[in-house]
């Protein structure tokens, strides 16, 4: 599967606000945008406002960059909300929020979508006791997320649970720190989003 492979610093900088894709890196002073806030490549600075379908575009990337799925992933993704009852936008949001690896991601087992992913695409995550390694898996009301004895270990773990603890957990999440454990609340909301994202542009797009 094709996957972005250069500097995902880049990517904050074209859409001119954070990711957040590198994980604890985006809080530091470190962090590409804070030290050049302009596009990449040469003519990043002499880039105007954008308008029209170029803004409508602009935000399907911006959404598509922070879940990290591809544009064929993204377009089913908004068939299915297409089908369902309710604001299409704000479905298409909490489908995406349901990912097993963002799960993983908020729970704060992971500093970021990419790592959550590949814990979660190398067997060391479990729902309800069993393993899955699917990253799109949708996660359900009550459902409890774990990761293995094995991942619990990981230094890296140890360090995202304790950055967790300074960024927070979604209302929709519960953590229990100490044993590694999680639980799915309830469906997530499009208030619990706390993202700059105008999804009605992105309904726009897909409606032409």
């Amino acid at each position: 599967m094709a996957r972005y492979h250069q500097s995902v610093c880049r990517l904050c900088r074209r859409e001119g606000e954070k990711l957040f894709l590198k994980g604890d890196r985006c809080f530091k002073e470190k962090c590409a945008l804070e030290k050049r806030n302009v596009p990449p490549g040469q003519h990043g600075k002499r880039r105007g406002r954008v308008i029209g379908y170029g803004a409508q575009l602009r935000e399907k990337q911006k959404v598509k960059r922070i879940y990290g799925i591809l544009e064929r992933q993204f377009r089913n993704y908004f068939k299915k909300a297409s089908l369902k009852k309710g604001i299409t936008g704000e479905i298409l949001l909490t489908l995406l929020e349901r990912r097993l690896d963002n799960v993983v991601y908020r729970l704060g087992f992971a500093t970021s979508r990419p790592q959550a992913r590949q814990l979660v695409s190398h067997g060391s995550v479990l729902v309800n006791g069993r393993k899955v390694d699917v990253p799109n898996y949708q996660v359900k009301p009550a459902d409890e997320i774990t990761v293995t004895p094995k991942a619990a270990k990981n230094p890296f773990v140890e360090q995202a649970i304790g950055s967790a603890k300074g960024r927070g957990v979604p209302e929709w999440l519960e953590l229990d720190s100490e044993s590694f454990k999680g639980r799915v609340l309830r469906e997530p909301k499009r208030s619990d989003i706390l993202y700059p994202i105008n999804e009605q542009l992105i309904v726009e797009l897909y409606s032409k």
